[in-house]
């Protein structure tokens, strides 16, 4: 899954530069508010996929002595980073670019170069996209489009699903706009498409946050797993009761599960501790992505506590 979401993130990083150079030269020769706002968005996208790989990278670092469970929330805190960005440099400036189109429109060029590199860009991020939703529906499976995007663990994919996305449709606008400012002689289209690509990128932008902020500050398993380790718990012979179950991602595959367990009377100490490794191989075994677990052992007459 990681190798997919890698191949996503690369795939939209040489996309973006090649768009971002032949977008902004359009823009100088053009005088194109919605053009030059393109340009700014692929330059964006391009920062941001080198942030994700940066977050990749970090959350691989092993545990240490002031991060004992390790560092995969980076990859959370460089996605939200790469929702602000997108908000501040894309949004902002895209709908800045158009508001001074408006206030003061430039003068008409030919704009032949535009409709040239509009099209280029859109075969760029139409691959790019492709890799984005191939990695993306391999991790959805059966699941709804908003559905799978909620229950992701893993923000680059959806992050550069998103990017790809508005990227696509801003294209769409900015095509608009040249296009019917020209048929109409209306040079305040332009900026209108300015400014409606940089809504766009907002809209987005906020959504990402949404998302990896849930992640950052701590989301549980999906309801499906959870009930499949509960079940584990609860088949065991010494099990008399599961009482709380408790999980956080600390990344996309790595978990850490706190169970409170109410073991049957008569069991010993030692009993208790041999069910408790036996519980603990079969999580892992069927869920590998469970990679911490403390497990509270009670027994019916007094509470005793072990965990691993």
């Amino acid at each position: 899954m990681e190798s997919e979401s890698k191949t996503a993130v690369f795939a939209a990083i040489a996309g973006n530069v090649a768009i971002a150079v032949t977008k902004l030269i359009a823009a100088v020769v053009t005088g194109s508010s919605a053009m030059l706002s393109e340009g700014i968005h692929s330059l964006v996208d391009t920062g941001n996929g080198g942030l994700l790989l940066l977050g990749m990278r970090m959350s691989r670092k092993p545990p240490d002595e002031h991060h004992p469970f390790g560092h995969g929330k980076e990859l959370y805190f460089w996605s939200l980073v790469v929702a602000i960005l997108i908000f501040a440099l894309g949004g902002g400036m895209s709908i800045y670019e158009g508001v001074t189109h408006l206030t003061h429109p430039p003068q008409a060029h030919d704009p032949t170069w535009n409709y040239v590199v509009l099209g280029l860009a859109f075969v760029f991020e139409g691959i790019s996209f492709f890799f984005a939703f191939k990695a993306f529906r391999s991790e959805k499976g059966t699941q709804g489009m908003l559905a799978a995007i909620h229950a992701s663990k893993d923000p680059t994919t959806f992050t550069v699903l998103f990017e790809d996305t508005a990227a696509m449709l801003g294209l769409l606008v900015a095509f608009l706009g040249i296009f019917l400012g020209q048929q109409l002689h209306n040079p305040y289209l332009d900026g209108v498409a300015s400014i409606i690509i940089g809504a766009i990128l907002s809209v987005v932008a906020g959504f990402l946050a949404y998302e990896s902020k849930g992640l950052l500050i701590g989301e549980g398993v999906d309801a499906q797993t959870l009930k499949s380790i509960r079940a584990i718990a609860a088949e065991d012979v010494a099990v008399q009761e599961v009482k709380k179950s408790l999980t956080m991602h600390f990344g996309p595959e790595e978990v850490l599960l706190a169970l409170e367990i109410r073991f049957k009377k008569q069991l010993r100490a030692a009993e208790i501790a041999v069910a408790v490794n036996r519980m603990e191989k079969v999580i892992r075994t069927q869920h590998p992505e469970i990679k911490y677990i403390f497990i509270e052992a009670k027994c019916l007459k007094e509470a005793k506590e072990t965990g691993s």
